[in-house]
């Protein structure tokens, strides 16, 4: 796949500014900073599911884009790819979650784990479930990550590898890529 295309963006977001500004909120900086980087600005943009304001460019967002549109779905195998790489490297961090077998997702392995060495650093705390492990579940979403890391009882100290994945198809973009915050493309904070 990656030998056919003109060129591709991965862009990782960290856990914690996940936990801060919300998946869904992470995800859209995730596209607009992957087509950011792009040297070649894209005509026209598919998206997967939902629409992005803020790309610069027309775009169009496709229902189920994965199953219907290439570009989108090339997209979603980068995407994956990157985070199961990821979850393997954080297995190597952290070997008694298991990243390695179920990749972060909610599986009854993950659960126990979680509850027999409570979260480490990767986790997204703003999630129920390690929220309920960590005890941290009466507060907001957005203020449950500790605000010091070593906290909790396995924290170690972070890296700004296990939140989410954007990714754009185009000319001239190189993999993988790890962007922080900005402040610019996302209107302010």
């Amino acid at each position: 796949m990656v030998k056919r295309a003109l060129a591709y963006a991965v862009v990782i977001i960290p856990a914690a500014e996940v936990d801060a500004r919300g998946l869904h909120v992470c995800n859209l900086a995730a596209m607009r900073r992957a087509l950011a980087t792009l040297t070649t600005r894209p005509e026209y943009v598919l998206t997967d599911g939902f629409g992005v304001d803020g790309l610069g460019v027309p775009g169009l967002a496709v229902w189920k884009g994965d199953q219907v549109a290439a570009c989108v779905a090339a997209a979603s195998v980068l995407a994956k790819v990157t985070r199961d790489r990821i979850m393997v490297d954080l297995h190597e961090r952290f070997p008694q979650y298991g990243f390695d077998e179920h990749k972060g997702y909610v599986t009854p392995e993950h659960s126990a784990a979680l509850s027999a060495h409570g979260p480490c650093a990767e986790h997204r705390f703003s999630y129920v479930n390690v929220a309920t492990v960590s005890g941290r579940d009466s507060r907001p979403p957005r203020s449950r990550r500790p605000a010091v890391v070593g906290v909790l009882d396995p924290i170690e100290q972070a890296i700004p590898a296990g939140g989410t994945v954007g990714v754009a198809l185009a000319e001239g973009a190189r993999l993988p890529l790890s962007v922080g915050e900005d402040v610019a493309m996302e209107g302010g904070v």
